[in-house]
Formats: C-alpha cells, structure tokens, sequence
C-alpha cells in the first residue's frame, strides 16, 4: 500500500455535525479555510442561529495532525487557557472549546478576509497609508497581550486576519507565552525564522521587544515585496539577524526607511517601545486611513477625502490664497508663508559653489537632504522617455544655466517674456497630494499613489493620467466614479485658481492639447523644484519670493526669473553666455542642481 494513502488512512476525520457536550449546541462544519503545522482550520456554522465561526481542530494522541505534526503535549491546553481570557477588538476572539477522543476543538472569530498572507499574495506590495493603518490595529493588539505579560513569539502575516469590516485581528496564540520575572520566555528557539529577533537566535529568550522585531520584518515585507532575511542557508541568514543586515529598501520614504531601521535595532533595549512606534515620522507625518475598503484585497485602494470635506478646503484655500506669502517648504505636508524665524534670503547658505579660482579643482558636493518628494508613475513622455531621463535633462538644462559666460555682478537686462509656470502650489504630498495652478488658468494635482489629474481651460477638460497607462480625457460629468474623490479635491485648486488669477499679471494665450503634467516634485529646506512634462524646470526659494523657470530646451533655453515679487524677467541662453547669470540667481540654480542630484 502506497505511503499517501496510509497516512490518510490514520488521520482522525473532522465529523461533519458537532456537539458541544458543555452547551448543547449542534455545529455544521464547512470548509477548510486553513492549516498550521500542528492543526486546520474550518468554517463552522451554528445550526441553532446560523452564526458563522471558524473552527481549530487540533488533533489529541497519536494519529497526525492538520498538517501531519504531532502536537506537543500540553500546548493545546496552555493555548486555551491564554486565549480564552483574551477580549480586545485587534485580537481574534475565542468563542468556546470542547473536545471528543479524537480531537481538541477551538471556537474562534470567522474572518471573511482571510489573512494579510492573502492580500501580499495578491498585491505583491503595499502602500505605506495602507501599512499604517495594519500597524496601528497590531501595535494596539499586541499593547493588549504585553500588558498582560504575553509575548506573542510567532507574528507573520497569515497570523494577522481581516474580519469583513477590514479590521485586523491577531490570532493563532499556538506559541504564546506569558513572561517571567526578568521580561524574557523560556530560552527556546521557536516561531517563523525569517522573523527571529537577534536574541532569539542567539538563544537568550523571547521578550515583548522580540515581537517588536517580527513587526519591523513585516512593515519591511509588505512595502518592499520580500523579507528583509531570507532562509538560504539558515546560518547564513541568522548571522544577517544578529547584525541586522539587510538590503537597504531605497524607493521607500525616509520616514518608512527610518522606522524599519530602529524596528531591526540589533540590541533589543535600542528598539522603540509600541507608545514611542506610534509617534514617529512615519506615522505623525503621513496620512492613515479611518478604514479601508474591501476592494483593497486584491487591488490598490483609493482614498476619499476625509470628512468633514469643508475643513480641507479651507485650509488649502488659505494656503493657496494667502497674500504676500511665498510658495515656501518648511515642512513635509503643507505648504506656508517664511514665518518670522525664517532666514533672511542674503543671509541663507545656500551650499554655494566653488569660486572662480575653485572651479579647475575636484570639489566634494555634500547631498542635499530632501524633505519631501513626488513621482508620477506612468511614462507620459511616451517609450522613449523614462523618469530617470527626465531628470538628466533638467541637469542639463542647469548646466547649462551655470556653465556659459563669465560670473555677473549684477543681473544682465532682461525681456518680457512670459513662460508657463506654476505661481501657486500646495504640498499636501504625505496625505494627498502635490497640487498646484498654471498661469495659463490650469491646474493640477500630483497624487501620493503616482497618479495625476488635471483640469484644462477652456471648456474644463479632465486628463488624468493613471499609474499604469495612457493619458485619458474626460468632459467634466464624464468622470468615472472612482475618481471623484481625486476631482474634488482638484476643482477646489481650480475654483481657488480663478479668483487668483485676476491679480495676476498678465496673460498666456488659450492653451492648446492636454497642457504639461507634473513628472516630479523634490522639496529641501532651502527650495521647491518642479519638473514638468514639457521640459520645465521651476525652483521658487524659501525666504523670499524668488521663482526661477527654465524653459525651452538647448539653444532655444529661456531663463525666467521673478526676484522678490518684481516683474519677470526672461533671459535667453545667447544673453547668458554673454553676459553671465546674476549672483543670486546663479547659487539658487546651484542648489536646485544638487537637489536634482540627490535623486
């Protein structure tokens, strides 16, 4: 008789009726929906109130388990006996346990959304909104079991369950252990190796810091695709463990870069507590949703904007509206006016370049620390063109601004000739989005997802450029469902832009075609960059109202400059190479080049 067959043969069969001896109540088993090393999940249904439930078998003696293991004697008991008294709305709920000769049965929460297993598989990667909306539901479920002296000693993703309501619930208490005096579990080496603290592998015992850890691996996990430790071999990757080496996520935010960093701290005593996690960048700074939708398991969500709606409005409306106050990116969120402890604009250092004795020698360029940025995700420069060429181009352009002509004491003279640029803007990048309005009556709006919408005058056309795909046009009452969360929030841009725009002087003519999108926002304490998919590079300076376009492209390069609020003043590249750039303008140019490079 074949091996297979036989050890079917002797595994216990799971009645399809159960009888709770204690309560009375009779159960239908359904599906399987899951299994463990040591047991298998099902749906189970009240037949008395149809009350759906998920049920843990786990089998008892010798027999073979769920996933053929024997369950170690004892540990069903010591399961029951924590989880039962556990009630917390992040921890999967334990509904009653009863038992025949052949198997021990767990009456547990049904989740409809399985498990956060499911949603990687499905989605490869997360979003860092969506990352802190889990963490926040696990760091208040795993408070819960540190308080009462629980180390959990076994958080992974198919551990994490969603109810229908897209709540998270930690579950599977198999491993869980209560802590002794010193705050550590007894010294063995157990759970999922990937995710094994440094001290666990080193066999000093679980804490509450060693669940810390496993969160670190999985924030790590669900932004980047992939493990920070890979098992292959297993000593090689405990010995990346202890000293917490592992590759560097560099298309991740800063912020997310930071927290996973002080997670994966080698000593445990360096790793924030669940309080202090809960107060970083990561989460201070960035937007969290109230909720998520289903639909989030197996695609990206969208999100609406917050209500109440007028409250944003306003506040973007002051930002957008205030007079005399400079577009200026003090912070990572919002965009606002120097404010009276800003650094006069002559007195800023601006990272200077080399003198002119300097410029023969090789100078070490210090990088210029970002405080916030912004991509669109699809190629609207059609196949020839990529991201990455886009900013090359822009370096170009600077150069050449930089290169031609002796150094100016004072700015060459200048003619009127006005480029399309962008007078007013708002960084709402780490919730929404980057907005901003063209002095052509356009405006336009970067989201935080890599998308793009934008609303074209005349007549108010929509093109929206999604993450993956081409340019689409819609008239106004066209717009699909899903996106009008995203108009929303760009007519307020746009109604905001028209009452502007009759202080602004003078005009552009009637646009024509889509207008240019916005490919790219960096922002340093210093200046906003804004590079578009026509080619133009605009730099407006903190401290003072100093705007800097380039616009066109090799001998037909324009430089316009608006210095502190007076008039344009366009300089073309031949008047450059003549005449030289003025002083001012020429280390703003600078920085905003070691800004470009940064990237």
């Amino acid at each position: 008789m074949e091996p297979g067959p036989r050890r079917r043969a002797c595994r216990p069969l799971v009645s399809v009726f159960l009888r709770d001896p204690g309560s009375g109540r009779v159960y239908r088993r359904g599906k399987l929906i899951g299994k463990g090393a040591f047991s298998r999940c099902y749906k189970l249904t009240d037949m008395s109130t149809s009350t759906v439930f998920a049920l843990k078998v786990v089998p008892r003696g010798s027999g073979g388990g769920g996933a053929d293991h024997l369950c170690p004697r004892g540990k069903v008991e010591r399961e029951i006996a924590l989880h039962s008294r556990l009630r917390h709305r992040n921890i999967v709920a334990f509904h009653g346990h009863f038992a025949d000769r052949d198997h021990v049965y767990m009456v547990l929460e049904y989740c409809s959304r399985k498990s956060l297993a499911h949603v990687l598989a499905a989605r490869r990667t997360l979003t860092e909104p969506e990352v802190r909306y889990y963490l926040r539901g696990l760091v208040s479920g795993l408070r819960y079991l540190h308080q009462r002296r629980i180390v959990h000693r076994d958080l992974k993703l198919s551990n994490f369950f969603l109810n229908k309501n897209m709540e998270v619930k930690i579950g599977d208490l198999g491993l869980a252990a209560r802590v002794g005096p010193g705050g550590r579990c007894h010294r063995v080496l157990c759970g999922t190796p990937n995710f094994l603290a440094p001290e666990v592998v080193s066999r000093d015992g679980h804490s509450c810091q060693s669940d810390i850890w496993a969160l670190g691996c999985i924030m790590y996990l669900v932004l980047t695709g992939a493990p920070p430790f890979v098992a292959a071999p297993l000593s090689e990757m405990y010995q990346n463990i202890r000293a917490s080496r592992y590759p560097e996520p560099a298309h991740l935010s800063p912020a997310a870069r930071c927290l996973i960093a002080r997670l994966l701290a080698p000593d445990p005593a360096e790793r924030p507590s669940l309080e202090q996690l809960l107060q970083d960048d990561f989460f201070t700074q960035g937007f969290t949703p109230d909720r998520l939708p289903p639909h989030s398991c197996h695609s990206p969500p969208i999100f609406a904007i917050p209500r109440p709606l007028g409250r944003l409005f306003r506040k973007v409306g002051r930002l957008l509206l205030t007079q005399g106050r400079p577009p200026c990116p003090v912070t990572p969120t919002e965009a606002s006016g120097p404010g009276e402890d800003s650094p006069h604009p002559d007195s800023m250092d601006w990272g200077g370049e080399a003198s002119p004795s300097e410029r023969g020698s090789p100078r070490l360029e210090v990088p210029v620390h970002l405080l916030s940025q912004g991509t669109l995700r699809s190629d609207v420069a059609g196949p020839e063109g990529s991201p990455r060429q886009e900013v090359d181009a822009a370096i170009r352009k600077l150069t050449l601004c930089l290169d031609p002509g002796p150094p100016a004491t004072q700015a060459p003279r200048g003619e009127q000739r006005p480029p399309l640029w962008a007078p007013k803007w708002v960084d709402h990048s780490s919730k929404y989005g980057f907005g901003y309005q063209l002095s052509d009556g356009g405006s336009g709006v970067l989201f935080w997802d890599g998308t793009h919408m934008a609303l074209r005058p005349p007549g108010g056309r929509i093109c929206y450029v999604p993450a993956r795909g081409k340019l689409e046009t819609y008239a106004p009452r066209d717009v699909p469902g899903p996106l009008g969360a995203k108009l929303a929030v760009l007519r307020l841009l746009a109604c905001s832009g028209r009452r502007q725009r009759r202080r602004e002087e003078g005009h552009l003519p009637p646009p024509a075609g889509p207008g240019p999108c916005l490919l790219r926002f960096l922002a340093s304490e210093r200046a906003l960059l804004l590079l578009f998919s026509d080619g133009t590079v605009q730099v407006s300076c903190r401290g003072d109202q100093t705007q800097l376009v380039l616009s066109g492209a090799d001998e037909e390069l324009l430089l316009t400059v608006w210095d502190r609020g007076q008039p344009g003043a366009s300089y073309p590249l031949g008047v450059l190479r003549t005449q030289g750039c003025a002083p001012d303008a020429r280390q703003r140019l600078h920085h905003a080049l070691r800004m470009l490079q940064s990237i």
